[in-house]
């Protein structure tokens, strides 16, 4: 019984997805036809019909008390949580206990940061927003609907069943050798023989890494164009189908399940030299070679976001954070080397910068906007931003620019008119609130050039990389790893040697959203290091119970957690150090406001805030922000189990030096 849905203030839904009990619960309560073709209007109707009360209540309550409740439940336990994100209300449904208030707000957030690299900037204009969510035509707005249904499902089930997830970090393959031999891979010979390559039409690869499932196993970033946002990435691989209906991460081949010697890794021999030919080894097969044409392994082709294309070679456009601009455009291409692992390149793309400057006057409109609703009025209504006069000035030359670019500016060219009659002739206004309306306009128009340049159905089919260069990029990769891939699949599912006396942990580095933790594989026929099936899923069960309850503790202003549930034993620590692995004193840090962002870097990117305040008092130093979450049985006491994590720690914070970047 769960159901989300975006609508604006005009009670027109914008998106919408349920489950199939919450489908049928709607169909029964209005009797939606299923004949043939009228099913899906019929019942978008009925969705409306739901929701439009509480849609216009939250509206009514907004213009005449400006507050909003944030949740309320019903007589059958139905849990309501509601959001609203400029024009946009959010609402999020479960009425089958399987999903707390927190859980729907963060799935709200969640929501919200995937339409955010899906459409850029275009989500600051509520006008623009609802032209791109709700097209006109049935089609279009249905196959649009069906790619975001899929991305919220796919990030329901990474929640779900990924630790990754669970605590929104990188989890990555503990091989430092080939980690590094794969870094130093992507850096000195596929990216620069790409962006060497004339065939790139005008593209720049800024980043590479490798996928393999949710894991990763290398990573390169550009010196000059830094991956500013873990949260970034973990977005992104939440747009892959990592689990299909039928088979899952935890498939394993019998012939690795019934070895009798699991725990022995297979090191296959190095790729060779560049200039060497790749021949077929007369050796035996190594241990973890999947010779069982039935098995199935989870197919991590990280789906394009735009409208099924028969071309394999089409990219998708995302926008990440950059550090001069929040939505910057991607194009990114997905090259699967085998089922269960992808490389992934994310390309700078021509006219990049008239995003950066798109965004650079938008955000003065905003704190205009910002400072005329506060009630400054004249020169304070300035105060605290750029020049509005050098605003001006360099307005109107990219005005001129972007027409020169055959981009439709005469709304923008008339917008500004009238801005500058009213703010700087001595018959207009000035700056006061009847401002307000022409900052809105500009608003609008800004983020309407920006949609004109990097809109989806803006690109042409010669914008992207050639298929040859994209295929020889994919030939590299897969010379590369010919040797490893078998190896990478199965260390995927056992990444981690337990420690004995401890049931389970987490280890993760804020600092940079890395994490460390044995594999969880809850089938009865995966192998995994807590055994398989029931045993497995009932340790599943209790870390995500720790997971939850630390986060609650955390986000009221405790870093340490400790607490006794039957027969276990729970721990949670978060804490600083300085880049020597020195531990910083202990600091009490702010509690969170109830209806703020859930804890998190996929929502609100909490650790990065939290960074920044215990760096007020470190000014100097380069600090690391460090979380342990561990599950010990209750019979241990406490004073070894206290122990046992502080050496834990110790040990585990030399692996995480392992160069990610």
């Amino acid at each position: 019984m769960k159901c989300l849905l975006v609508a604006n203030e005009s009670a027109e839904v914008l998106f919408y997805w349920t489950d199939t009990e919450f489908e049928q619960q709607v169909q029964k309560q209005y009797g939606v036809s299923q004949e043939e073709g009228e099913g899906l209007p019929a019942f978008e109707d009925s969705i409306n019909t739901l929701f439009a009360p509480i849609i216009i209540s939250c509206s009514t309550m907004v213009d005449r008390l400006m507050d909003n409740y944030t949740s309320f439940s019903t007589e059958n336990n139905h849990i309501y949580v509601l959001h609203q994100f400029e024009e946009c209300l959010y609402i999020a449904v479960n009425g089958d206990g399987d999903e707390t208030e927190e859980d729907l707000k963060r799935k709200i957030y969640v929501m919200k940061k995937l339409i955010e690299i899906m459409f850029g900037m275009v989500t600051l204009s509520g006008a623009l927003l609802r032209k791109e969510m709700r097209p006109r035509d049935t089609e279009q707005r249905n196959r649009l609907w069906k790619k975001l249904r899929s991305l919220l499902e796919t990030y329901s089930r990474l929640r779900e069943n990924d630790q990754s997830f669970l605590v929104e970090a990188v989890e990555r393959l503990i091989h430092p050798t080939l980690c590094e031999q794969c870094i130093e891979f992507l850096e000195r010979r596929l990216v620069q023989q790409i962006n060497s390559n004339m065939d790139r039409a005008g593209e720049e690869v800024l980043h590479a890494f490798i996928l393999v499932q949710t894991k990763m196993l290398a990573f390169y970033s550009s010196s000059t164009e830094n991956f500013e946002a873990i949260s970034d990435f973990l977005r992104l691989c939440s747009r892959s189908d990592l689990y299909p209906s039928k088979t899952g991460l935890d498939d394993t081949p019998e012939e690795l399940e019934n070895s009798s010697i699991p725990d022995v890794f297979y090191t296959p021999e190095p790729s060779p030299p560049e200039r060497e030919s790749v021949r077929p080894r007369g050796d035996s097969p190594p241990v973890f070679q999947f010779v069982d044409p039935d098995v199935q392994m989870a197919e991590d082709s990280l789906q394009t976001l735009e409208v099924p294309t028969s071309d394999p070679s089409a990219p998708s456009r995302v926008f990440l954070e950059a550090k001069e601009c929040p939505m910057m455009p991607h194009s990114m291409y997905c090259l699967s080397l085998c089922p269960g692992i992808t490389v992934v390149l994310l390309t700078k793309i021509p006219n990049s910068h008239v995003a950066v400057s798109a965004y650079c006057f938008l955000e003065t409109f905003v704190k205009l906007e910002k400072r005329l609703c506060e009630g400054h009025e004249g020169a304070a209504a300035m105060r605290g931003q750029p020049s509005i006069q050098e605003q001006r000035s360099k307005l109107e030359k990219f005005i001129k620019a972007w027409a020169s670019m055959d981009i439709q500016t005469s709304q923008l060219q008339n917008v500004w008119t009238d801005f500058k009659n009213k703010a700087f002739s001595r018959s207009g206004s000035g700056f006061t609130r009847d401002l307000l309306p022409s900052c809105r306009n500009m608003k609008t128009q800004l983020c309407g050039v920006y949609r004109q340049f990097f809109a989806t159905e803006c690109m042409g089919s010669s914008q992207r990389l050639a298929p040859h260069l994209q295929e020889r990029a994919l030939n590299m990769v897969q010379e590369k790893l010919m040797h490893w891939k078998d190896f990478l699949l199965v260390k995927s599912k056992r990444n981690i040697t337990m420690f004995p006396g401890l049931i389970h942990f987490i280890y993760v580095d804020r600092s940079d959203g890395r994490m460390i933790a044995p594999s969880l594989n809850v089938t009865d026929h995966a192998v995994s290091e807590l055994g398989k099936g029931p045993l497995a899923d009932f340790i599943k069960s209790k870390v995500w119970s720790l997971v939850a309850t630390a986060q609650q503790y955390l986000q009221k202003g405790y870093t340490t957690v400790t607490l006794r549930d039957g027969d276990y034993f729970y721990c949670y620590f978060l804490w600083f150090e300085n880049e020597t692995g020195y531990k910083l004193e202990v600091i009490d840090i702010p509690s969170s406001p109830d209806d703020g962002a859930p804890v998190g870097m996929l929502t609100c990117d909490y650790y990065r805030k939290l960074l920044r305040y215990y760096s007020k008092k470190h000014q100097n130093e380069v600090l690391k922000c460090y979380e342990l979450f561990t599950v010990h049985l209750g019979v241990i006491p406490s004073e070894y189990i206290l122990q046992h994590c502080s050496q834990l720690a110790r040990k585990l914070w030399e692996p995480s030096r392992i160069p990610l970047l």
